[in-house]
């Protein structure tokens, strides 16, 4: 199922690079309650559990459907102006009119944008009934919305500082500088293929007509990007995910992940699948095996599994597509040999790839 972003005219205007330490943040905090789907967030995560105070554990535990799959939307930039520190995107959570903060919770609480909020606060008991199934920490978070939402908020942006505090500020400090450094990059790609930047992003591909960007996603919506700011969020600790929340009235948010800083983020599903795809071939196993104790050229690997060079090429052209091999060239000869990263990271990575 997609999420349709639809490009409207001069839709390159409406996208922006940004960092966001209350996104990061809210990020850990995701990677802190589901340790097993964030390997990239374990010694953070670890450390918290090792040196927090109980209490504050438990506080954490007892929010953390706002945190959950579905995000609730003031836990990323509620505004498109311009960089904030954390204390500040806190308080942007403070001013929200009531009935968008009650909003925002009820959709994240409930997991998908349908109905519209205001229609399933409309009937509170089928409102509780439906977040009792789901579990019941959700019912507990969605009866106290119900009768008082304004002491929900106070308690969650109480947390969020003190969680920013004695939990994220070093790690921030950490993560500033490689996420800057990202957004800058982003930028210069932003400049130069427009609003096709968001292609690069994983499980996301552009289609022409009509012109929009599909992400690969486990619930369905539509938004268009006309007169709406996009902002492009780089993240460290929301790996392996790709987070897109939307609001009426507030800009798109497309959290994405990049791995240590180097911005290359985990492969999308469809490459995953193509990888095991290329892998049931048995004599392309055989060459993996052969090309992880050596480097060889199209014309030796022929020679010792006797084939035809051409023939002998196609599986290599189909393994080095795939990115299970890697090239490099030896004056005027092309080495072949196995990216051990690329096959030791498979199975993670489609675990991560299910995931998003």
């Amino acid at each position: 199922m997609p999420v349709v972003i639809e490009l409207g005219p001069a839709a390159s205007r409406f996208v922006a690079p940004r960092v966001s330490p209350l996104a990061e943040l809210c990020a850990c905090l995701h990677a802190l309650q589901t340790p097993g789907h964030h390997p990239a967030s374990r010694r953070w995560a670890d450390a918290v559990r090792q040196d927090a105070e109980p209490t504050l554990l438990d506080r954490a535990a007892a929010l953390s459907p706002l945190w959950g799959a579905f995000r609730a939307r003031y836990l990323l930039p509620l505004s498109a102006n311009g960089e904030r520190e954390l204390a500040e995107e806190i308080g942007e959570i403070t001013a929200l009119p009531r009935e968008e903060f009650t909003g925002m919770t009820a959709q994240a609480l409930l997991g998908k944008n349908t109905p519209p909020p205001e229609e399933a606060l409309r009937d509170p008991g089928r409102f509780l009934a439906r977040l009792r199934q789901h579990a019941e920490d959700r019912f507990t978070l969605g009866a106290r919305l119900l009768s008082d939402p304004e002491g929900l908020r106070e308690t969650l942006t109480e947390f969020l500082h003190l969680a920013g505090e004695q939990w994220f500020g070093a790690e921030w400090e950490r993560l500033a500088g490689p996420l800057g450094s990202e957004v800058r990059g982003r930028f210069q790609e932003h400049r130069q293929d427009g609003a096709a930047v968001l292609a690069g992003f994983p499980t996301a591909r552009v289609l022409t007509d009509p012109p929009r960007v599909e992400f690969e996603k486990l619930y369905q919506a539509r938004v268009p990007l006309s007169g709406t700011p996009c902002l492009l969020v780089p993240s460290l600790h929301v790996n392996p995910h790709v987070a897109i929340k939307h609001y009426p009235g507030f800009p798109i948010v497309v959290q994405y992940p990049v791995r240590g800083g180097d911005g290359a983020g985990p492969p999308s599903l469809d490459v995953v699948r193509e990888r095991l795809k290329v892998l049931h071939e048995p004599l392309r196993v055989d060459l993996c095996r052969t090309l992880l104790r050596e480097a060889m050229t199209t014309t030796e690997l022929a020679t010792q599994y006797r084939m035809t060079p051409p023939q002998m090429s196609r599986h290599l052209r189909r393994l080095r597509e795939s990115g299970l091999v890697v090239t490099h060239r030896r004056g005027a000869r092309v080495h072949y040999q196995l990216d051990q990263e690329a096959v030791r990271n498979l199975g993670a990575d489609l675990l991560a790839a299910l995931h998003r």
